[in-house]
C-alpha cells in the first residue's frame, strides 16, 4: 500500500494548512534536486513530497483525499455511482499516475519524469471497452471538449512537463489516456494545441499563484526580509529562485523597497527555453522590537550623533 500523504509529509491528520506549509517548506529544502545533485531518491522523494502537498493544501482535494484515499480524484463518480444505486466503477475503467492534481474537476494528472513531446495513441487501462470493426479513431470522441481547462503550479510552468489526459470515448463512461507535452515558460491563458486522431483539442492553461514569487511576463519578484544591521552595514543573504539557490551581496546602507536584479533568473520564453527573464529582488528591512534597555540607549545615541 502507498504512504499516505500525511506520512509523507510528516504531520497528523489534524494538521492545520499551516503545518502542512512548513512541513513541506522545510521537507522541499532538503530534498530539492540542487541541493542532492546526482541524487536519485532525493529526486522521487522531492516528486512525492510535491504531490502530496499539492492535493492537502487545497481544502477541496484534502477533503476528498481524506474520504476516498488513493482513489479521490474519482470522488464525484463514486458520489454519482452511489446517488444511482449502483457500484462505483462498475461501467468505468481508470487508471492513474503521476501527480495528482488539485483545481475542480481537471482530467489530467501531471507526471515530472520527462517523456515530453509525444501523443499516446495506446489505450492504457480502462478494460471492459468494445470497439466494432473498421470504426474509426475519430468517431470514438463525441464528448470530447475544443478547450480543457489545467492548472499547473508555477514550478511546473518553469520546467515542463507531460500531461496524462482522461478524455471521454462514448456515452458509456469510458475514457482513454493520451501523453500531452507541456512546454516550459506557460503562462494563465496559454493554449497547447493537440491533433488526436482527428479531434482538434486545445488545453488551456493557468498557473496558479505562487506563495513567495509574483510573475510579470518572464520576469520574477520576490521579497527578501533582511534584519535592520545588515541593511545598514552590508551583508550577504542566500536567494531561493526556481533554479538554485543565489547568494546576493547587500551593500551597506541599503534602503528598504530597494530593488536587486538577478539576471536569467526568471521564467523561460516560451518556445525558447534557453532564454530566459529576470528575478527582481526587494529588500524588506525587519525592523528590531524586544529592544533591552541597553539597546534603546544605543538607539537615542544614534539619533543624537544624527540629529
Amino acid at each position: 500500500m502507498a504512504r499516505s500523504y500525511y506520512d509523507i509529509l510528516g504531520v497528523a491528520k489534524s494538521a492545520t494548512e499551516k503545518d502542512i506549509r512548513q512541513a513541506y517548506r522545510r521537507l522541499a529544502r532538503k530534498y530539492h534536486p540542487d541541493m542532492n545533485p546526482g541524487n536519485k531518491q532525493a529526486e522521487t522523494t522531492f516528486k512525492e513530497i510535491n504531490q502530496a502537498y499539492e492535493v492537502l493544501s487545497d481544502t477541496d482535494t484534502r477533503k476528498k483525499y481524506d474520504q476516498y484515499g488513493e482513489n479521490w480524484k474519482h470522488a464525484e463518480q463514486f458520489a454519482q455511482a452511489q446517488a444511482q444505486g449502483r457500484r462505483p466503477g462498475a461501467t468505468t475503467s481508470h487508471t492513474t499516475s503521476g501527480d495528482p492534481r488539485p483545481g475542480g474537476g481537471s482530467p489530467f494528472d501531471f507526471d515530472t519524469g520527462g517523456g515530453f513531446g509525444s501523443i499516446l495513441d495506446e489505450m492504457l487501462g480502462g478494460g471492459g471497452r468494445t470497439r466494432r470493426h473498421g470504426r474509426s479513431r475519430a468517431a470514438e470522441w463525441p464528448e470530447a471538449p475544443a478547450e480543457v481547462p489545467v492548472e499547473i503550479t508555477l514550478e511546473e510552468a518553469y520546467a515542463g512537463g507531460t500531461r496524462i489526459l482522461q478524455m471521454p470515448t462514448g456515452a458509456n463512461g469510458n475514457t482513454r489516456r493520451l501523453e500531452a507535452e507541456v512546454p516550459p515558460g506557460v503562462d494563465t491563458g496559454s493554449r497547447i494545441h493537440l491533433s488526436v486522431d482527428g479531434a482538434e483539442l486545445y488545453l488551456v492553461i493557468t498557473v496558479r499563484p505562487h506563495h513567495r514569487f509574483t510573475r510579470k511576463g518572464n520576469d520574477l519578484h520576490v521579497d527578501l526580509p533582511v534584519p535592520l544591521a545588515d541593511a545598514v552595514l552590508g551583508s550577504e543573504h542566500i536567494v531561493e529562485t526556481l533554479n538554485g539557490r543565489v547568494a546576493l551581496t547587500i551593500p551597506p546602507e541599503s534602503q528598504n523597497g530597494q530593488v536587486f536584479r538577478l539576471r536569467g533568473r526568471g521564467m523561460p520564453a516560451l518556445g525558447s527555453p534557453a532564454q530566459k527573464g529576470d528575478l527582481f529582488v526587494a529588500l524588506k528591512v525587519i525592523l528590531p522590537t524586544g529592544l533591552s534597555q541597553h539597546e534603546k540607549e544605543l538607539f537615542q545615541e544614534l539619533k543624537r550623533l544624527r540629529t
